[in-house]
């Protein structure tokens, strides 16, 4: 019998790579995008916000842009950084989905962005092994009509014959053991002795 896999529990198999940009006065905004053919699911995790050593001593902000400008939709900082009370931010749990939008808000940099950069990866491995069971499977079934029903398999009921001869061989070998076992017996019995006649 094969087993079926719902879409929800395919496998996915993740390609992880090092991340980073780096934004300066020059490059004051920084995209992170991948390619509208590539089918895998893409995230990132950031994991530092960092100052470079030629940062002046002044307040850094850094902030993510949202993709669609609207009334709802404000930048959000993320890093406020200052070369001589905090050079850099670790950032703990912020997994974002591309296009994601970096943006230098106040400073002049230069101020290192690094993270985690994971493909999704479908795992198709799984069909390839469905397809193998439900090969197995095929061969392993007999063709039946399907207007039957369905045939119930018969499996031998236990007789009184064989219940008594099965009850005997447990008492047998109770009683066998009994025999072998020098702590059931009596006093006076020895192996190979014989009681002593009277006279």
């Amino acid at each position: 019998m094969a087993s079926t896999v719902s879409n929800t529990s395919k496998l996915e198999k993740p390609v992880s790579l090092i991340w980073g940009c780096e934004l300066s006065d020059q490059n004051k905004t920084f995209v992170f995008k991948v390619s509208d053919e590539d089918k895998c699911e893409h995230q990132l995790a950031l994991r530092t916000v960092c100052l470079g050593e030629k940062a002046k001593d002044e307040f850094h902000i850094v902030e993510i842009v949202p993709e669609e400008e609207g009334a709802d939709a404000k930048p959000v900082p993320i890093a406020t950084l200052k070369p001589s009370i905090l050079p850099m931010a670790t950032m703990v749990g912020l997994e974002l989905t591309p296009p994601i939008t970096f943006r230098l808000k106040a400073g002049s940099g230069p101020v290192f962005i690094s993270g985690q950069h994971i493909a999704l990866e479908e795992d198709y491995s799984w069909a390839e092994e469905e397809g193998e069971e439900e090969e197995e499977g095929e061969e392993e079934e007999v063709e039946e009509d399907p207007e039957s029903p369905p045939k119930a398999v018969k499996r031998p009921a236990a007789t009184k014959k064989g219940a008594q001869a099965k009850k005997k061989k447990m008492d047998k070998e109770e009683e066998s053991s009994e025999e072998e076992s020098p702590a059931k017996k009596g006093k006076g019995a020895g192996r190979g002795r014989k009681p002593a006649a009277k006279k």
